[in-house]
């Protein structure tokens, strides 16, 4: 189910840090398996040990006793392909976790990677390693994106003196729309004209949960948002009674079209389109691809902020 991507993720590149010594000659061997984190075994409570694998997952791919064989293909010693594997397994247990928990070891993730890079300036751990969790924790069609957890990632790098300064601009704007918004935060308000053409706003809709769609009449998982909320008896029950509100804001340009496809929106949702287009401007939402869908309480706190639909429909569910 893709996603319509708007804009581009930013390539990562390093300033000249180089130590004027030359590469150093890697440890033997050259090339290794990922180093994967061993529990201790006195730790058996199923929480703890998740804490301890997201804060010690890359302690010994990381370790600066070594540095293995780094080239186009490898980082660190570990191929490329391989280490994108383990960012994979990082970011889907990140998922598991409380969100404090998940933004704490990515914090210590990048951390990790910044000390590795500054002892061994002719590596590509930084660049490599940050170009790959971009893709996994911020793509817009990545299945285990958060916005929350690239937050302080993304932060760092747009702090870090290895980081070349046209770019680190460029992940200052990143962190800025990623802070948008967070879990826990109030949804903020805007007004959208509805089909009626009544000016509304989004916190004078009452609701125990809302689901916020942005989203387009053409836009293939729009569609699909659409059936499975109309398909599945639990969620359509919901919005029967009253218990879920869905909001559908169209955020683009062409108002004559939305007008015109307006009508196969379903009839019990609130349909609308933003008049002044601030939120297709990125100035109060981090709309990056449409459907972007969030999930509100009844105080319109974000329970839930860009991610996969089906972890929305199992937090209403639930």
């Amino acid at each position: 189910m893709k996603r319509i991507v708007y804009g581009f993720l930013a390539v990562i590149m390093l300033a000249g840090c180089g130590n004027g010594q030359g590469r150093k000659a890697p440890s033997a061997p050259s090339t290794r398996d990922f180093p994967k984190v061993e529990v201790p075994a006195m730790i058996t409570d199923p929480s703890e040990r998740m804490v301890w694998i997201l804060n010690h997952f890359w302690d010994k791919f990381t370790d600066t006793g070594h540095l293995y064989n780094t080239d186009s293909t490898t980082v660190n010693g570990v191929k490329l392909e391989d280490a994108e594997t383990q960012i994979g397994v990082f970011a889907t247990l990140l998922q598991e976790a409380p969100l404090v928990t998940g933004q704490s070891a990515v914090s210590a993730w990048y951390n990790k990677l910044e000390a590795f890079q500054r002892a061994f300036p002719e590596s590509n751990m930084l660049p490599e390693m940050a170009a790959l969790t971009t893709r996994y924790l911020y793509d817009p069609n990545s299945p285990v994106r958060s916005e929350d957890l690239y937050l302080p990632f993304v932060k760092s790098l747009a702090e870090c003196p290895l980081i070349d300064q046209d770019f680190r601009a460029r992940y200052a704007w990143d962190a800025r729309n990623c802070a948008l918004n967070q879990t826990g935060t109030v949804a903020t308000d805007f007004t959208f004209i509805d089909t009626a053409g009544k000016r509304r706003t989004l916190h004078s809709i009452k609701a125990e949960l809302l689901l916020l769609i942005f989203g387009n009449p053409d836009c293939q998982a729009c569609r699909e948002i659409t059936e499975t909320l109309e398909s599945v008896p639990e969620l359509s029950s919901l919005i029967d009674a009253g218990h879920l509100k869905v909001v559908d804001i169209y955020i683009d340009e062409d108002i004559e079209l939305w007008k015109s496809k307006s009508s196969s929106y379903p009839k019990s949702w609130i349909n609308g389109y933003d008049p002044d287009f601030v939120i297709r401007g990125d100035k109060i939402y981090n709309v990056r691809a449409v459907p972007s869908v969030y999930l509100l309480d009844a105080e319109k706190r974000v329970l839930l902020k860009d991610c996969p639909t089906e972890k929305i429909f199992q937090a209403i569910l639930n």
